[in-house]
This record gives structure tokens, C-alpha cells and sequence, in this order.
């Protein structure tokens, strides 16, 4: 009885050493081949990060939107009719300040909100990383934009409003709604410009880190430090 016990206590030791091995393991940093989710989340939080350095800055400067035809702000379709009377009566300068100075409010407000979307990328998950690197060409951007479009939203429409009055939009459009109002037969109307350009600014935003993501990914001299060569360098095998 004593020899059959002993084996069976050993046993038991080991089954327990093994348990305990597994639940330490579990918590460690998973890897692929020698690639830890911690490296691909460091590496995709690298490379938003370059997104919002070399792209999105590009924003903050005058005609950052007005001038770079991929983000500039056009009109909303409600005030298409608005644009196209005031040319008709002769206002074609007053329409042109007015989108002007709808991209201005967006640059402005751009160079003061940057830091939170520093701060959103860090909140990429390991959970996360290994999906997003192997996904499509903006597969971080739109990661970034699920997550982050709400609060930046409500962080950033104040922004856009203090923008609006700060480049003096608020008056031009005053101005411009004011006459457009007053000609007779047309549809009176009364747009909410910050809710519309606080959405158009935040797109203009999200696409150019895609510009910066997208390069990235493809483009292996884009690849700026050893990080961003080594975790992009499994997608391309995928």
C-alpha cells in the first residue's frame, strides 16, 4: 500500500505543478512566432502615432483644410442653393469667405484637440492587436475610429464652436444666412454649421493618419524604427 501511495502523491504534485505552470503561462504575453501582442500593439500604437505627427499636423496649418482637396470642407447639400443664390446676386465673395472660413474653424480647432487622439491611440488592446494587423490597409485607423468618434465628438464640437468665433465664421454666416433668408420665395434656412463641420473635421482627421497607416504598410522604407520593420513585417507574409 505504502509503494502505491508514494507514486500517486508524485503524481498529484505534478498535475499541480503543471496547472500552475499553465494559469503563469496564460498571463505572459502571447506570441506569434517570435512576435508578442505587445510588440503589434506597441507597433500599431507606433504607427497612429506617425499618422498624427506627419499627417494630421499638416491640418493645423493655414489652409491645412481649405487647400488640401482630399479633407477640404465643402458645403453641406442644404447649403448648396445658398451658395449658388448668393453667386447669382453678385455675393460670390461673401460665399467663398464663408467656406473659407469653415475649414479655418477645423484647422483651428485641430491644433487644439491632437492630444486626444494621442491619448485614444494608447488605449489600443492586445485583444485587439493581432486582428487589426492583419487586417486591411486602415485597419488601425478604423479601429481608432470605432472606438474614439463619440467622445471625441463630444470633446471636440466645443472646440469647433469657440473655433467658429475665434476665425470669425459665426459672423460671416450670420451675415450670409441673414441675406440668403431674405430673398424672396426661397426656403429659409438655419443649418447647424458646428455639429457639420465638427463631423467633417474629425473625418479629415481620420483619413490622413490612414494616408500615414496605408504607407506604412506597404511602403517598407516608411518603416522608421526597428518596431514598425519588425511587426509589419508579419502582415506581409499574410
Amino acid at each position: 500500500m505504502k509503494r502505491l501511495f508514494i507514486p500517486l502523491i508524485a503524481i498529484s504534485l505534478t498535475l499541480s505543478g503543471c496547472a500552475e505552470l499553465q494559469q503563469v503561462a496564460s498571463q505572459l504575453p502571447q506570441t506569434t512566432g517570435i512576435l508578442s501582442n505587445a510588440d503589434i500593439a506597441a507597433g500599431l500604437r507606433e504607427a497612429l502615432d506617425n499618422g498624427i505627427d506627419k499627417q494630421v499636423t499638416k491640418l493645423t496649418a493655414v489652409d491645412g483644410f481649405y487647400k488640401n482637396q482630399m479633407v477640404k470642407i465643402l458645403l453641406p447639400s442644404e447649403l448648396q442653393q445658398v451658395d449658388k443664390t448668393l453667386r447669382d446676386i453678385g455675393l460670390g465673395s461673401l460665399a467663398d469667405e464663408g467656406l473659407k472660413l469653415m475649414n479655418r474653424a477645423a484647422e483651428d480647432a485641430v491644433k487644439e484637440a491632437t492630444p486626444i487622439f494621442v491619448t485614444a491611440v494608447k488605449e489600443i488592446t492586445f485583444t485587439d492587436a493581432k486582428n487589426i494587423l492583419m487586417g486591411n490597409d486602415e485597419a488601425a485607423t478604423s479601429y481608432l475610429r470605432t472606438k474614439t468618434t463619440s467622445p471625441l465628438y463630444a470633446k471636440f464640437n466645443p472646440v469647433i464652436k469657440s473655433s467658429f468665433s475665434k476665425v470669425g465664421a459665426d459672423k460671416v454666416w450670420k451675415n450670409i444666412i441673414t441675406k440668403y433668408n431674405a430673398v424672396p420665395l426661397v426656403k429659409k434656412v438655419n443649418p447647424d454649421l458646428t455639429d457639420y463641420v465638427t463631423n467633417e473635421a474629425l473625418d479629415g482627421v481620420y483619413k490622413m493618419i490612414a494616408v500615414e497607416e496605408k504607407d506604412i504598410r506597404n511602403n517598407v522604407n516608411a518603416r522608421t524604427s526597428v518596431l514598425l520593420k519588425k511587426v509589419f513585417a508579419a502582415q506581409d507574409n499574410k
